[in-house]
């Protein structure tokens, strides 16, 4: 890859990596109620989960939607109902030290596995997949292919890992039961929002 173009491909994953969406709101969320170390599953399931998104996409999974149009509506509704109950165990997450003992045993961070598949139904994963693959491996070549998901492999773990530092500065100013709740609502509510281009799309 000329060295311009994979100048230009670094600033696309790291914009797109850096900047809100489902994965990051979800890190900030778990960074505060659960930290750094127990989320750490959760980040690995997003970064190798969406490079290898970005491989299968650019060696033409994503044609799927033009070779069986039932596939959209589909992936429409799984994202909606994974979104909406992903949702609801953020407002429901309760940090360990503030949280009764039962809220506790039963709130958890997110699995590597859980983390993994929900790239599949996570719009902004889909939309900088198919745009990285649309505009730095146009003839979708294998060599480009895995380039463009090595370039976001390397770039997207640091990037979402920021945002469960973000949430562990915030515990502190979240230590009243009250608080934490009003941002666990918060959050789930953005997350809910974050299901706009699902739904009108």
């Amino acid at each position: 890859m000329p060295p311009d173009i994979l100048t230009a491909l670094i600033a696309f994953a790291f914009v797109s990596s850096i900047t809100p969406g489902p994965n990051n709101l979800m890190l900030l969320a778990s960074g505060v109620n659960f930290g750094f170390r127990r989320s750490v599953p959760h980040m690995l399931g997003i970064g190798i989960g969406f490079t290898v998104m970005v491989a299968l996409v650019g060696l033409g999974l994503a044609g799927i939607f033009t070779a069986w149009p039932p596939a959209r509506p589909l992936l429409k509704i799984a994202a909606t109902g994974y979104m909406l109950w992903l949702a609801w165990k953020i407002a429901h997450a309760s940090a360990p030290d503030t949280a009764p003992q039962a809220a506790q045993n039963r709130a958890r961070p997110l699995t590597f596995l859980q983390a993994a598949a929900f790239q599949w139904v996570n719009p902004k994963a889909w939309t900088m997949a198919l745009g990285a693959v649309a505009l730095y491996a146009p003839g979708q070549e294998v060599a480009a292919v895995l380039w463009v998901a090595a370039v976001f492999g390397m770039i997207n773990l640091p990037c979402i890992s920021s945002w469960t530092v973000l949430g562990m500065a915030l515990k502190r100013a979240l230590q009243n039961p009250a608080r934490l709740r009003f941002f666990n609502y918060a959050m789930a509510l953005l997350l809910v929002a974050s299901l706009y281009p699902v739904l009108t799309g």
